[in-house]
């Protein structure tokens, strides 16, 4: 399955052109690498429900399989995207935030201090990280390897992972 995909970044500073964007372009680098995943959509957004909350429809109005935040996850005043991610969900996927927050516990302690939620509107896995590219890298190669399973099963497809021996 060749999957589309979107990575958005939740930055004021990086929206306001302070800070280059340092994790979107890791997430992108291993969606290639380990999902042969098509980024079709790149994007910086400030945090800011509202900015996050359309990015996320936008993606998913476009028909990607997979939507990956970077950033907005923790506890300052303007970490907001797991409520903006929240909004838009049909169905919560706890098992891949926690999944993410307790092998990041094994590096720091301060891993669970991450927010961040996962699950789907419709058919699209939205997966929040958050912002730095040692989290997004670590995060995504917890649950890398079950996104196509997810993702298919969403589908209604019978999916390649299920007929593993």
């Amino acid at each position: 399955m060749a999957l589309k995909a979107a990575v958005i970044t939740v930055s004021d500073r990086s929206s306001r052109g302070e800070r280059e964007d340092l994790s979107g372009p890791v997430a992108e680098r291993l969606l290639k690498e380990h999902l042969k995943a098509q980024v079709i959509i790149k994007q910086i957004v400030p945090d800011e429900v509202e900015s996050i909350k359309e990015a996320i429809l936008k993606a998913c109005d476009l028909g990607v399989d997979l939507v990956v935040t970077c950033g907005g996850t923790g506890v300052s005043p303007r970490d907001v995207t797991p409520e903006a991610t929240r909004e838009v969900l049909d169905k919560e996927l706890p098992g891949f935030s926690e999944a993410i927050r307790m092998e990041g516990f094994k590096k720091t302690p301060h891993a669970i201090i991450s927010r961040g939620i996962c699950g789907f509107r419709r058919n699209t896995l939205i997966i929040n990280l958050p912002g730095s590219p040692k989290a997004v890298e670590e995060g995504l190669e917890v649950i890398i390897r079950a996104i196509p399973h997810a993702i298919e099963k969403a589908k209604g497809e019978e999916s390649e992972c299920a007929r593993e021996p």
